[in-house]
C-alpha cells in the first residue's frame, strides 16, 4: 500500500448511519491487521472517530398568543440523502418567525432541499479544505434563496419574515450558519463557547453596517421605512416591506454568518435555541442547567425541557425553542455530599482527668 493512501477511505464511505460502536471496532481492526503486517498507516480526515450523536429538543409557546417558532432536528441525515455525505452527518435548525409563522414554516418546510438537494458539492470520500468551503458557500446560498422565494406574496405576507439558525455536524466538523438572534452554544468541559452571533441593533458591528447602508437604528430596535414597523434583529429571511428589490443590498439582510469548527473531546454538546432562551439566562447559565440535568438522567430530550421550563421561570415573554446535541455520554456526577463523621464517645476516669488537668495548668 503507497504510504500516500488513506487507508481508511473505502471504510467510511460504507458507513451509513452513526453507530460509534461499530466504527470503532472495525477502525481498530484495520489498524491492528496493518500494524501487524508492518504497514504504514496514513490517517485521512474522514478516518477520525466521530462522536455519538443522540438529540432531544422542546418548543412552547410561552406567554405569546401564538407559536411562531419552528426547528428541524436529523440525527441521521443519511435516512434523509442516502449516501450524500460520506461520512455520518447530522442536521439541526431553529426558525424564529415575526409578523406570523408563515416564514418560519415555509424555511422548515424546504430545509432539507434548500440546504442538501439543491446543491452541488465537490464528489469526494474526504472532508477537506476544498469540500468545507463549497459546504460554506451553499449554506450562504441556502440562506438567500430562502429569502428569495419569501419575497413572492402568494407564500408570505411582505411583513412576515424569520430569523435562522442551522448547525450541521459532518463528522467531526461543525458547520454554523446564523442570520438573526437565535444563538448556538458549546459546551467545552463545563465552559460555554458561543458560535454564533446575536444580530441585533445593539451590537456595534452590526449597528455600523446597517448605518453605512442607510438604515436607522433607534436604541434596540431597526427602523423600518413605515413608523409603525421596527425590528429587533438585523439579519431576517423575509421581511421584504423592510428590504430593497431583489437584488439589492439592503440594511436588513438575509446574509448568514457562517463558521466551521473542529469538534474535539472536551466538546460535550451543543444548546441551540430560539432568542426566548437568551433573553432571559446567558449561555454559561444555559450549559450549566443542561449539563447538570444530563450528568442527573442523560436524557437530551428532557434537558431541552428542562432548559426551556427555566426560561418560562425566569419570566421569557417569547415563544420557546431549545435543540439539545449531544456528542457523547456524560461522566456520572459524583456526589457532592460529605460523608458524616461518626463521632467517638469515650470516658476518662478520676486518674485521667486529673493528669490531664495537670497537664494543662502547666504542672
Amino acid at each position: 500500500m503507497a504510504p500516500s493512501t488513506p487507508v481508511f477511505d473505502s471504510i467510511s464511505t460504507e458507513v451509513s448511519r452513526f453507530e460509534t460502536g461499530a466504527i470503532c471496532s472495525v477502525l481498530n481492526g484495520v489498524i491492528r491487521r496493518l500494524i501487524s503486517q508492518g504497514l504504514q498507516v496514513v490517517e485521512s480526515s474522514a478516518a477520525k472517530l466521530f462522536p455519538r450523536i443522540r438529540s432531544g429538543s422542546y418548543a412552547d409557546i410561552g406567554s405569546r398568543p401564538s407559536m411562531d417558532d419552528e426547528h428541524v432536528r436529523i440525527d441521521d441525515l443519511s435516512a434523509h440523502l442516502g449516501s450524500y455525505f460520506k461520512c455520518p452527518s447530522s442536521f439541526y435548525a431553529v426558525f424564529d418567525g415575526h409578523g406570523g409563522p408563515d416564514a418560519a414554516a415555509y424555511v422548515k418546510r424546504n430545509a432539507v432541499r434548500l440546504f442538501f438537494e439543491d446543491v452541488h458539492l465537490p464528489q469526494t470520500s474526504d472532508v477537506d479544505d476544498v469540500f468545507l468551503r463549497a459546504l460554506l458557500n451553499s449554506h450562504r446560498e441556502a440562506f438567500l434563496q430562502a429569502d428569495s422565494a419569501l419575497a413572492d406574496k402568494s407564500i408570505v405576507s411582505s411583513s412576515c419574515g424569520t430569523t435562522a439558525l442551522t448547525a450541521l455536524v459532518l463528522g467531526r466538523h461543525l458547520v454554523v450558519a446564523n442570520a438573526g438572534d437565535c444563538r448556538a452554544v458549546l459546551c467545552r468541559k463545563g465552559v460555554a463557547v458561543d458560535v454564533s452571533q446575536d444580530h441585533k441593533p445593539s451590537y456595534l458591528p452590526e449597528r455600523r453596517r446597517v448605518e453605512e447602508l442607510g438604515g436607522r437604528v433607534q436604541g434596540e430596535y431597526l427602523n423600518g421605512p413605515s413608523v409603525t414597523r421596527a425590528l429587533s434583529v438585523t439579519r431576517a429571511l423575509g421581511d421584504w416591506d423592510f428590504k430593497l428589490p431583489v437584488g439589492s443590498t439592503s440594511p436588513l439582510t438575509a446574509e448568514p454568518e457562517v463558521q466551521q469548527f473542529m469538534l474535539t473531546e472536551a466538546d460535550e454538546f451543543l444548546i441551540i435555541g430560539c432568542d426566548g432562551i437568551w433573553d432571559v439566562m446567558s449561555s454559561q447559565h444555559a450549559v450549566s442547567l443542561v449539563r447538570r440535568g444530563l450528568r442527573r438522567h442523560d436524557d437530551p430530550e428532557l434537558s431541552a425541557r428542562e432548559l426551556v421550563m427555566e426560561a418560562s421561570r425566569l419570566h421569557s415573554a417569547d415563544n420557546l425553542t431549545a435543540v439539545v446535541v449531544c456528542f457523547a455520554s456524560p461522566n456520572p456526577v459524583e456526589s457532592c455530599e460529605p460523608r458524616s463523621r461518626r463521632l467517638r464517645f469515650f470516658c476518662l476516669s478520676e486518674e485521667a482527668r486529673s493528669k490531664l488537668k495537670s497537664l494543662f495548668e502547666g504542672n
